[in-house]
């Protein structure tokens, strides 16, 4: 059922986006396409409230529990980005803005991207990780919230892999 939860929620993050996209630039409706943006947060709100109201109703936890904090954590660190790169091309496509230019593929602005990038991975993980020791406190029983205990583990091994590769562009620049 969670993973249900997950994919409506993904969904509905983009549903919002563009919806919000399309009414700001296509129909010119400026403060709709604010509100629904802007409406994009109250998914995440959502997802983690079913979560725990799913894991306090007495489900023992499995990977998509933990997925959903995970989810939360991505959503807040590289929400923003996304948003404002849909945006840029919205802007360009329908109200004649300027055109994006693409992500730097060589040198230091390419290693600083890259850097940035891992930034905000850290960020996740880091919102995840709480999201996941909230619902292992909440939940309050051992037994029933062992998935939820290694994941910030696990996912700080990616971490560290994504570290390597996104600071490897720095010593080691695309030419």
């Amino acid at each position: 059922m969670i993973a249900v939860m997950i994919i409506g929620c993904e969904i509905a993050f983009w549903v919002l986006v563009l919806a919000g996209l399309s009414a700001r630039y296509v129909a010119g409706w400026k403060r709709t396409g604010a509100l629904l943006l802007l409406a994009t947060p109250v998914v995440d709100v959502l997802l983690i409230l079913f979560t725990i109201m799913d894991l306090r109703n007495g489900a023992t936890a499995e990977f998509m529990h933990g997925l959903s904090a995970i989810y939360i954590g991505v959503t807040v660190a590289f929400g923003h980005r996304m948003i404002k790169w849909a945006d840029e091309r919205f802007a360009y496509r329908f109200a004649g803005g300027v055109k994006p230019e693409p992500a730097p593929k060589r040198g230091k602005a390419h290693a600083k991207r890259e850097r940035e990038g891992w930034y905000r991975h850290v960020l996740a993980w880091f919102i995840g990780s709480i999201l996941l020791v909230l619902m292992i406190v909440m939940v309050n029983d051992p037994s029933r919230t062992e998935a939820l205990k290694m994941m910030p583990l696990s996912w700080g091994g990616i971490v560290a892999i994504d570290f390597l590769i996104s600071f490897s562009y720095t010593l080691w620049p695309r030419r």
